[in-house]
């Protein structure tokens, strides 16, 4: 059923209220014949899209609210996640950054609320993939990540004063498009890591400037730093 406005061709134009067939239901704007411009969809599952459309596709900025309490705001494009945007999980966790063709995709920050850790970095068809730091409450790990987890080369970042290099070597043994419901990646699991060495801080300072001499390690640093290799990290 539609209930709304029509131009000279009989075409469904301006705004307008239709029922669709399986229940749904669309209040906003149509453009010869097509939703086009700002509307709200309402699916009978309780799941319902505010934002943009072009031709009967979501198309610009729009929020979806997901059935199981999930929520997307962003960018869309020809009904896909496609840009920039803000993905807020069922359990609390966000992401924020680039999406592509539906995916995180790009530079992105996911943020878990249980432990208020957070990746920062980048994303390759929706996993963690890339260069990226995992940012901990008191220490942050600097490295490549390859399907959610650390592989390679890389570096903590103790907040008292020291860092502690090494590798991590890993481990061999391990309805419908627009109701789709992005899954929360779990904290990756640390495949073994092996500490080389540990160092004083590397400081960064603005070009020109004399850097602070870093302090020394201390022996509580040099023992907390040498938990990681026992999983701490």
């Amino acid at each position: 059923e539609y209930d709304g406005e029509r131009n000279a061709e009989g075409e469904r134009h301006g705004h307008g209220k239709a029922e669709l067939p399986n229940g749904d239901t669309y209040d906003g704007q149509y453009e010869h014949g097509f939703r086009s411009g700002k509307g709200t969809y309402r699916f009978r599952n309780g799941a319902f899209y505010i934002g943009e459309y072009l031709q009967n596709k979501k198309h610009g900025r729009g929020i979806f609210f997901y059935p199981d309490g999930s929520k997307y705001e962003g960018d869309w494009v020809n009904d896909q996640r496609h840009g920039y945007g803000e993905y807020t999980y069922p359990n609390g966790d966000t992401y924020t950054g680039e999406w592509f063709n539906h995916n995180r995709h790009g530079q992105g920050t996911y943020v878990y609320k249980d432990t208020g850790s957070k990746y920062v970095g980048s994303w390759v068809n929706g996993n963690q993939e890339g260069e990226a730091e995992l940012i901990h409450l008191n220490h942050r790990f600097k490295g490549k990540f390859s399907n959610g987890k650390p592989i390679g080369r890389g570096k903590y970042v103790f907040d008292i004063g020291c860092e502690q290099h090494g590798e991590y070597i890993q481990d061999k043994g391990e309805g419908e498009e627009e109701e789709e419901e992005e899954e929360e990646p779990t904290l990756p699991v640390t495949p073994k890591w092996k500490a080389s060495e540990i160092t004083k801080l590397t400081l960064w300072t603005p070009h020109g400037e004399n850097p602070l001499p870093p302090r020394e390690p201390s022996l509580e640093a040099a023992a907390e730093a040498e938990a990681v290799e026992e999983g701490a990290a």
